[in-house]
């Protein structure tokens, strides 16, 4: 089994993080393969961003010729997860909504923990979407950045900080609320005494789960192939030059 996880921004350093964390997650015989957006930003933190990302994957994907059985959107709630399943005819999980469901079959209410507090908008219409959000007892943010998550230290200090708001708020298992927080939840799960749900360790095994099952995204409806038509994709697919500065 071949599973494609794609990082939602352009730093190589954080695909390779995410890489090691689905490697970790995935079973004997499933091979992960990691790509990294050409262009977008270098970390997503805000509407702009989630926006800008979510083009830049839905490009990276429809480039990327394979082969592969799934697909694992390793951006936590970002766009272009339905925009994913219309383009592609294998199965797409979402590091968001996997982490939600798992974790809503380990206890009533769940807390999602973060990096900026401008991202709880998106994870909380993330979730809305896909379905959870009335079992998610809070959206809490460390105050960190994404791309300051490779503090280890500051990040589990955060992380356990911020994890306390979430428990007062009445969740009983907590959510990483981002791909570049991928195996924190071995180092503070003991001590929060509570579990800890990883999104992308999630999305892989339930990428897993569906392909094992032989069953992909449905076409009757909202998810049907995307409408024949010409589309061109960027200022260069159209000819012109790429901007200067």
């Amino acid at each position: 089994m071949r599973i494609v996880v794609t990082n939602c921004n352009t730093t190589q350093e954080m695909t390779e993080e995410i890489v090691r964390g689905a490697r970790a997650a995935a079973g004997p015989g499933t091979t992960v393969l990691g790509l990294t957006p050409a262009w977008g930003p270098e970390s997503a933190e805000g509407w702009l961003d989630s926006y800008l990302s979510a083009a830049a994957v839905l490009d990276t994907l429809r480039t990327y010729e394979g082969p592969y059985d799934a697909v694992v959107l390793a951006g936590f709630g970002e766009h272009g997860r339905e925009g994913a399943r219309e383009l592609l005819d294998v199965p797409v999980v979402d590091i968001t909504e996997a982490a939600a469901h798992l974790a809503c079959l380990l206890g009533r209410r769940y807390g999602v923990v973060t990096t900026l507090e401008r991202s709880r908008g998106q994870i909380e219409d993330s979730l809305h979407a896909a379905g959870v959000a009335q079992n998610c007892a809070a959206v809490v943010g460390t105050g960190l950045g994404v791309l300051d998550l490779g503090d280890t230290q500051r990040t589990q200090d955060a992380f356990v900080a911020a994890a306390e708001r979430a428990r007062e708020a009445g969740a009983e298992v907590l959510v990483l609320g981002c791909a570049g927080m991928t195996g924190l939840q071995q180092a503070v799960g003991a001590k929060l005494g509570i579990p800890v749900v990883d999104g992308v360790a999630a999305a892989v095994k339930l990428a897993e789960s569906l392909v094992s099952l032989g069953l992909t995204t449905s076409r009757a409806g909202g998810y049907a192939r995307p409408l024949p038509k010409r589309r061109t994709w960027g200022r260069q697919a159209s000819g012109d030059p790429p901007p200067s500065g």
